[in-house]
């Protein structure tokens, strides 16, 4: 009682000096103000009403706005006996780790290796050897054409080159016996060579009646048929009519599927990144989708970047290689490429939905021991996927991740427990009092929260 007894007393004296304080300013304010208020006596009430319904509107506007002020002051600075209570949240502990740096980009899937199929001569279609859509191997017979000219005239040279060489091996034996001069045996050798040559002529000749597949790799759609005339560098045909059937295009498209190749563009401010990590000698890996992406991933390493950037569009063309066992990727397909370019060492890693932006730039709040919120500037290095790596921040801080939209520099906290965020471990204990918060004692505004943030 003795304690309560002496603080009223301190009270009753302080509201003392309080009061003969005020007595003493209240004076010397009339002493000022009395010249004026003197002046103010001569107005009358019709004088006071006139003005009043004169300037009714400005009046209202101007009450209007001084409540509003009033009301932003009370909102953005209370006064303690009137702050809220602590403000729920989630956060994270940040924590240094390596960060892989992903490129996407959309790209064309393109074959390893594709062939037309065009014949060397001009000539007739005698029989195809392939079916739309067959799987041949390098060296398979895909057409042969009329043969029958060019098979008569190989055997044709073919005989006078062996009659060649026989008269050659008896000039041998005859100059043996000094019965012939040295210039005719090397005349005789000349004629041997010459048949030989135009014999292997006529079986090159021949040999193009038989056209075989260069590569491995799937057939297309067959252009010709049985019968058909096909000529040397001239388009092959076939378009059907109600009256006829002409072919465009060539005999066949050999297409090799397996492997089968990507091809992209990466933006030229991220070359420097792709030709580190070639010169350290480890190919750089990319995952490829197409279509519905959650169906199936194909992965796959970087073949090469090209060697010039396209000045028109501020990139460099890349081409990839992934396998095709199930042969379900073809050339044309639209595809989207993700490529890890290198790993940020050692980064500091939060949801980006930590983040707050406002007009002074982005910033984050973490949390001291006793729970209470501070305003911290970072920068933003890389974003992807709902992680983001920032500067700015310490190993090991407390930063907010959630209910941040109602949060104030200074201003107390207590966490609510939460799922874990990817990239980072929630703290789900809670810790901070349930003290009523206190005026943020620091100048900086409170953040505007994104459109992102939960409550």
């Amino acid at each position: 009682m003795s304690k309560i007894e002496s603080s009223l007393d301190q009270l009753v004296a302080k509201l003392g000096q309080l009061k003969n304080g005020s007595k003493t300013r209240l004076c010397a304010l009339w002493q000022k103000a009395s010249p004026r208020l003197g002046k103010l006596k001569q107005l009358d009430v019709p004088t006071t009403k006139a003005f009043i319904l004169k300037f009714k509107w400005r009046i209202l506007l101007v009450i209007i706005v001084l409540y509003a002020a009033s009301k932003a002051y009370d909102y953005f600075f209370p006064a303690p006996d009137k702050a809220g209570g602590p403000v729920t949240v989630t956060t994270v502990i940040v924590e240094k780790k390596d960060v892989p740096l992903i490129i996407e980009a959309t790209g064309t899937i393109v074959s390893n290796s594709i062939v037309d199929i065009r014949p060397m001569v001009s000539n007739t279609v005698a029989k195809i050897n392939v079916k739309d859509g067959q799987e041949v191997k390098a060296g398979d017979l895909l057409f042969t054409l009329d043969d029958r000219n060019d098979k008569a005239n190989y055997e044709k040279l073919k005989a006078l080159a062996d009659d060649a060489q026989k008269q050659y091996l008896r000039a041998k034996e005859l100059v043996a016996k000094n019965f012939i001069s040295k210039a005719g045996l090397e005349t005789s050798l000349a004629n041997a060579k010459s048949a030989q040559a135009a014999a292997k002529a006529a079986e090159v000749q021949l040999s193009f009646d038989y056209i075989r597949s260069p590569i491995d790799g799937r057939a297309g759609i067959v252009n010709v048929f049985p019968g058909s005339l096909v000529q040397a560098s001239n388009v092959v045909t076939t378009a059907t009519s109600s009256t006829a059937t002409s072919s465009v295009g060539s005999m066949v498209t050999i297409t090799q599927l397996n492997p089968i190749n990507v091809q992209f563009v990466i933006p030229e401010k991220d070359i420097p990144t792709l030709l580190e990590n070639q010169l350290d000698g480890e190919p750089l890996k990319v995952k490829v989708t197409v279509g519905d992406s959650s169906k199936k991933v194909y992965e796959g390493t970087v073949l090469v970047v090209d060697n010039q950037v396209d000045p028109s569009i501020a990139a460099v063309r890349v081409k990839a290689q992934i396998p095709n066992d199930s042969m379900t990727l073809l050339p044309g397909q639209f595809a989207r490429v993700s490529l890890v370019a290198s790993d940020l060492k050692d980064a500091l890693s939060v949801p980006s939905q930590a983040v707050v932006i406002n007009p002074r730039g982005k910033f984050v709040f973490t949390l001291d021991k006793e729970g209470k919120a501070s305003l911290v500037p970072v920068k933003v290095v890389y974003d992807y996927q709902g992680s983001s790596v920032i500067t700015g921040i310490q190993a090991g801080d407390k930063v907010v991740v959630e209910g941040k939209q109602n949060l104030r520099p200074g201003g107390k906290t207590r966490e609510a427990k939460s799922s874990e965020k990817p990239g980072a471990k929630p703290e789900s204990t809670p810790s901070a009092p349930s003290a009523p918060a206190q005026p943020a004692a620091s100048a900086t505004p409170p953040a505007t929260p994104s459109t992102t943030d939960k409550k």
